[in-house]
């Protein structure tokens, strides 16, 4: 097995287990001590996951007065030169810290492929389940930040990618509701302060139990030396820590300013947004955001207009304005995308399909120059015509400005190697 045999429900089930009595030693910190801990030049990375597709010919790489332009007239941004959607103001205001690369060639137009492909620069095979580069981050960053109480690998509105042969232990821990209660991460109501001062005690004995007899197992498990074994006991302590953490009322929005959540948006990828920054302001090495919804086969410009592009611009831009108000940005790489592009042909419903030949992303902060739009598309949007880039450029120039070696090379379990940058990817210059 190259995926050891453990999920999130089994991982959530530690939970309760870990809600143990004694955790005033932790509480001797904070999130300002934690955050103030941070080390300066510690690289963070904020993915946004445009789940389903999106337009990027409306979105980056506007084509007006075309026959595949649409109804969407390009508006001015603050990188001379470098235009986006008209439903894109805040994003626009922007520009400046974004680089625009309108000339990817994914050669993949399958959602489960494209989506595979996207977050791990590979596609799928038989013999090897590749890691995310979220789980990279966790196991080449998270893994060198010793007891660091909070999830080193987080996925927001759902979405996130396994782990693969890195184990469970990277696995993204997946946020539904930005801002919400996290499921199962509560006390038992009796160690809430509620329940009279016995029924609390005895609540707090029989966790203190259950947590004894836990550890007796898993010592046996763990002198198998199995790896899921392994990967058991730090997802376990890892839990255990975290319950035990004052650093779990970052995941609450309650203390943000009304107008800041505002700027964000009254919806799950603004809050989404927001609770990204919190988690790179504590040293979070890796947070992915989700936005769905842009699988627009029909009506692709209703969408645009009225849902998609008023939350993307209030979520992305106003996280790319407070990054960098804060001081942030420099290390906080914010990468947009999705598993492919869309078709420059508008179809007869109004919509646009599966493209995965000649599309775009979006990069800024993490030392990336900003303010640019790199490569190019003719006039149609169909081809390209100045610097394309496959997927692997893209992984090579992730790795680079979050500070990986782009020579490591992984075995996985069953003794095949890997490469974290392959099939000659390479980063690309003109952002660095």
């Amino acid at each position: 097995m190259i995926l050891p045999n453990m999920n999130r429900r089994h991982y959530f089930r530690h939970l309760a287990a870990a809600a143990i009595a004694g955790p005033g030693s932790m509480l001797v910190n904070s999130m300002h001590a934690n955050a103030s801990a941070l080390k300066k030049g510690q690289k963070r990375c904020i993915l946004l996951w445009m789940s389903g597709g999106p337009s990027h010919l409306d979105t980056w790489d506007l084509k007006p007065g075309t026959s595949n332009g649409g109804p969407f007239q390009p508006i001015e941004t603050s990188a001379p030169g470098v235009m986006v959607g008209p439903y894109m103001p805040t994003i626009a205001r922007q520009m400046k810290h974004i680089a625009v690369l309108r000339s990817l060639n994914s050669r993949e137009g399958s959602h489960e492929r494209g989506t595979y492909l996207m977050h791990t620069g590979n596609l799928p095979v038989p013999t090897i389940e590749h890691p995310g580069f979220g789980s990279i981050l966790s196991y080449e960053i998270g893994s060198k930040m010793g007891d660091f109480a909070l999830p080193t690998c987080v996925a927001i509105n759902g979405g996130g990618f396994g782990p693969g042969f890195l184990g469970m232990s990277h696995a993204p821990f997946v946020i539904g509701t930005p801002g919400g209660p996290i499921e199962n991460l509560n006390l038992p109501e009796s160690l809430k302060g509620g329940g009279s001062p016995l029924d609390q005690r005895v609540a707090q004995l029989r966790l203190m139990q259950r947590d004894a007899m836990w550890r007796g197992v898993e010592g046996r498990f763990q002198k198998s030396q199995d790896q899921s074994a392994l990967d058991h006991a730090t997802v376990y302590n890892k839990t255990r820590s975290l319950m035990n953490s004052p650093l779990t009322k970052v995941f609450k929005l309650d203390d943000e300013p009304a107008k800041l959540k505002e700027a964000y948006g009254d919806n799950n990828f603004g809050k989404g947004c927001m609770l990204a920054r919190r988690l790179v302001e504590q040293g979070v090495p890796f947070v992915e955001v989700q936005l769905g919804g842009w699988d627009t086969h029909a009506r692709n410009f209703d969408a645009l207009q009225n849902n998609l592009h008023p939350a993307l611009d209030k979520g992305m831009g106003t996280l790319i304005e407070d990054l960098a108000s804060r001081g942030l940005l420099e290390d906080t790489l914010v990468v947009w995308m999705g598993e492919f592009g869309r078709t420059p042909r508008i179809n007869q419903d109004a919509g646009r399909d599966h493209w995965g030949r000649s599309w775009s992303i979006a990069m800024a902060g993490g030392g990336i120059k900003g303010g640019q739009a790199v490569g190019s598309t003719d006039k149609e949007g169909v081809d390209i015509t100045d610097k394309p880039l496959k997927v692997m450029d893209i992984v090579a120039t992730m790795s680079k400005a979050m500070g990986l070696n782009l020579d490591t090379q992984y075995t996985t379990p069953n003794g095949r190697p890997t490469k974290l940058v392959d099939g000659g990817g390479a980063p690309i210059k003109e952002l660095f």
